[in-house]
């Protein structure tokens, strides 16, 4: 065989290799589309080559994540029980400024990752929850931090200056309400950390409108008692029987699906 007949060959296999497959259509409105013996839905062919970014052809990889809740959690809870015993007056320390790098980077930057990755994993609730609490430590570092001048903006009117910061609370009050409506079937630390952590956003803003010393106080109580069941969530979530002697029981509020099935 020459040269140029065995070229001839392989351009004759190549083209029957690879015909042109016909595309036809078929069911209501023309739903299915048809490539060679492949049936695909018109919007899942419109999805994969659309704004998703997804060639939607190849099958999607699987990934395992660990459980992003006890970081945020743990971050959530050691920014807050610092805070809150400054907010309680402990021994007497009264000046919050030691918090701000914790509100920033702890609190804020870490538990905002965690909330990300609650998004990864499909969980609504905590990437709402932890994201929107990072959010918060976060600004309350800018408050608290000259170099924003939020403070100073208020000039010698310091009244302004903390009505505004209740005015601030008091809308994390009613976001938090919120949050511990929806845990009302979960279990009875998950609920209460929401619960007691409303209750501090209110006493604090309180304190800040009325003001009242004695509710900033109890605004502090409420929150170091708000920091430990945090923590105590965060190692439900981290403490196994392969890693841990001491592992936690949890215990659902009637309302849930796992007190149902139990009872």
């Amino acid at each position: 065989m020459s040269e140029q007949d065995f070229e001839k060959q392989i351009s004759e296999d190549s083209y029957r290799h690879n015909d042109v497959q016909q595309v036809a259509t078929s069911g209501a409105n023309n739903e299915f589309i048809h490539i060679g013996n492949q049936k695909f839905r018109r919007s899942e062919l419109a999805e994969a080559f659309g704004g998703t970014l997804n060639p939607g052809l190849t099958a999607p990889s699987v990934h395992k994540f660990a459980n992003p809740a006890p970081l945020g959690l743990s971050a959530f809870a050691l920014t807050t029980f610092v805070l809150s015993l400054i907010n309680a007056q402990a021994m007497g320390v009264t000046t919050p400024n030691v918090v701000v790098g914790a509100a920033f980077f702890y609190g804020g930057f870490v538990q905002l990752l965690a909330g990300m990755w609650e998004m990864a994993i499909e969980n609504t609730f905590g990437a709402l929850a932890l994201s929107s609490y990072g959010g918060f430590w976060m600004s309350w570092g800018v408050i608290n931090t000259p170099w924003f001048g939020v403070a100073e903006a208020y000039g010698d009117n310091a009244r302004d200056f903390e009505v505004a910061v209740g005015f601030f609370l008091l809308g994390w009050a009613i976001f938090t309400i919120m949050l511990t409506i929806c845990t009302l079937k979960s279990t009875v630390t998950f609920c209460g950390m929401f619960a007691i952590l409303s209750l501090t956003f209110v006493m604090l803003a309180v304190g800040h409108l009325a003001p009242s010393v004695n509710c900033n106080r109890a605004g502090g109580v409420l929150g170091v008692v708000c920091a430990f069941f945090a923590w105590y969530n965060a190692y439900a979530g981290v403490a196994t029987k392969q890693n841990s002697y001491i592992t936690v029981t949890a215990l659902h509020l009637p309302g849930s699906d796992h007190y149902k099935k139990r009872n």
